[in-house]
Parts: structure tokens; C-alpha cells; sequence
């Protein structure tokens, strides 16, 4: 458990054999690293935390509180879509915390990526540490890490600059009262999808649209503003609504919009219009190390911007982001 390096003749998980071995060896790790100790989990409803939750459920049920944090910083219906899945559903041991003011206070101004990403990381610590302290025999906090996390975050070790860091890897504090359950950590996200399926997962959950840690906090690019976080949101549910419709949500690996803090002049109702740019981007992978970009038909990009710089307040012109990993990478912070 303690391994943060992927051992050279770890055989890639392709197949439901292979994940449930992973998965057997996994519930034995936990149960012995637990015990008869309860683990709060932060359980965003992605996928990394989703198979992480189903795989702690098998390992010590009812030990298991999943705690999922509205930083104000979800996808529009996010939130309301884990409660109804999660708490509802599946009948997970669930708490609510609604912490969006918490969080938007603390990120007031701030404008560099990994100041903004800390901050979300160690304040998730301090919110989850906030409900622990209303439980009792909680002494482990699991966390839905992949291998591309570490090996994003620990290239400064090898005399690199680190490509980010990311807030369950190098944004926790030294101070962390809890001892980490990391139980998918040397996975590349295709092989959770694996594993995801031979838990019993629904296809829905399994192949769900990767969502950062920090949500989208580091698709409001610059220092956040809670009006420009507002059309952000909006814009990026048509995104998902037409490219649902459209029959490219399970054919585009990742898709998503960012709003940056810069304006340009427009026309709106035949008068001077300044609003930000919504910065379209889709891409392909197979372990988030490297992406290509998916080429979107061009009558649904006019469709979706007109939408947009319609429906949304704030916005008046839509952008495409043709830049593949390496050089960019997923996520523009």
C-alpha cells in the first residue's frame, strides 16, 4: 500500500480475470491496512472515486462513509446526480456538505493555477477533517488517485518540473491527521474502467466523463469570478446535452469548455457586446499520459455556438482547441 512506483512486470488490467484478481488482492490490502476502523472517502461521483467506493463497500461495508463536498466548483446537476445515484440508489453511507462559499471566499482572487489547486486540496482536508471530527474511530481517508497523478506530480523528485500538481497528491498538508486508503492508485484510468465493470458498476458510471479534482475551478481559468464560474457552467451543459445528442459522449474520451478571464468586443441586440471566449476542447486517450483531438463535425460546432453565445450571459464567442498531449495538456491549468 505504501508503493507509489508501478512495478515493471505489473501485467496491464484488460480483462474481468485480471480485474478481479486486482480487485481480491485489493480487498485483502485494505482490510488488512483498516481493520475495524472506519475510512471517510471523498466521493465526487467520477469514476476514479465511484470504483474505489464499490471497491471498499465489498472490502469493509458499512466502515466505509462517503463524503461528497459541493465546493460550488460542479458541473451543472452534479451534485444533485450524486445524491440521487449515491445516497439513494446504491444506499451508500452518504454525507452532504454544501461548502461552495467556503471555497469560492478562499479562491477570491487568486489566479495562478497551482495556488488555486492547493488551495482546493487542502481545504477538501480541512472539510473532511471537519466531518470526522463529528464520527467516531475514523483514522483513514481514501482517495480515488491514478497512476498518472503520481507520475504528474512527483517529476520535480526526478529534477523536473512537474507537469501540476494535483490535490490528492501534492496539495496535501504535512499536518494530515488521517492515513491514506489509495487503493487504484497504480492504475491508468482504462484499467479502472476494468476494474469498474467486474465490480458490477453501470456502464453509465463506469464510462462517466473524467472530471478534475478541482472541478471547474481550473477550467475558470485566471482568478474565479462568480459570474464568469456561472456562464462556465452553463455553457459546458450544452456541451455535454449536444454532444450526448449527437452520439459523441462515449466517442470522445474527454470534452469539456473553459471561460478565460479576458473579453472581447462583440455585437449583441445591435449594440457594443465585450464577453469571454468559450474555449471548446475534446480529446482521445487511453491513459491520460498522451491525447489526440477528436474531430468534431463542423454543423455541431455551429450549432453548439450558436446556442451558447445565445443562451448563456457573458459569453460571445466560441473557440476550438486543436493542441494534442504533449505539447498541451488535458486541462489548460
Amino acid at each position: 500500500m505504501e508503493c507509489n512506483v508501478r512495478p515493471d512486470n505489473m501485467e496491464r488490467i484488460t480483462t474481468k480475470a485480471l480485474a478481479d484478481a486486482f480487485i481480491e488482492e485489493q480487498i485483502a490490502a485494505v482490510r488488512a491496512q483498516v481493520g475495524d476502523k472506519k475510512v471517510l472517502l471523498a466521493l465526487s461521483g467520477g469514476v476514479d472515486s465511484s470504483v474505489v467506493a464499490a471497491l471498499l463497500i465489498k472490502a469493509i461495508g458499512k466502515q466505509l462513509i462517503c463524503v461528497h463536498v459541493n465546493h460550488g466548483l460542479m458541473r451543472k446537476g452534479e451534485s444533485e446526480a450524486v445524491i440521487e445515484m449515491f445516497g439513494k440508489e446504491l444506499d451508500a453511507n452518504l454525507i452532504y456538505v454544501d461548502a461552495t462559499d467556503r471555497f469560492l471566499d478562499l479562491l477570491a482572487g487568486v489566479s495562478d493555477p497551482e495556488r488555486k489547486r492547493k488551495i482546493i486540496g487542502a481545504e477538501f482536508i480541512n472539510v473532511f477533517a471537519d466531518e470526522a471530527r463529528k464520527l467516531d474511530g475514523v483514522d483513514f481517508l481514501a482517495q480515488g488517485t491514478i497512476y498518472p497523478d503520481i507520475l504528474e506530480s512527483i517529476k520535480q523528485a526526478e529534477g523536473k518540473k512537474a507537469v501540476k500538481s494535483h490535490h490528492n497528491v501534492g496539495g496535501l498538508p504535512e499536518d494530515l491527521k488521517f492515513d491514506l486508503v489509495e487503493p487504484i492508485k497504480l492504475l491508468f484510468k482504462d484499467e479502472v474502467r476494468v476494474v469498474g465493470e467486474a465490480l458490477g458498476l453501470p456502464h453509465a458510471m463506469v464510462y462517466r466523463q473524467p472530471f478534475p479534482g478541482p472541478g471547474l475551478g481550473v477550467r475558470c481559468l485566471g482568478a474565479i469570478t462568480r459570474d464568469r464560474l456561472h456562464a462556465l457552467r452553463e455553457a459546458d451543459a450544452i456541451l455535454r446535452e449536444e454532444f450526448d445528442k449527437n452520439g459523441l459522449a462515449e466517442k470522445v474520451w474527454q470534452y469539456f469548455i473553459t471561460v478565460p478571464d479576458i473579453k472581447s468586443v462583440g455585437v449583441k441586440d445591435d449594440s457594443r457586446y465585450e464577453g469571454w471566449p468559450a474555449i471548446i476542447r475534446a480529446v482521445n486517450t487511453t491513459d491520460a499520459m498522451t491525447a489526440t483531438i477528436e474531430e468534431i463535425p463542423y454543423p455541431i460546432l455551429h450549432h453548439i455556438t450558436y446556442r451558447i453565445t445565445n443562451e448563456v450571459d457573458g459569453i460571445n464567442r466560441v473557440l476550438f482547441d486543436l493542441t494534442p498531449k504533449p505539447c498541451g495538456t488535458i486541462e489548460w491549468e
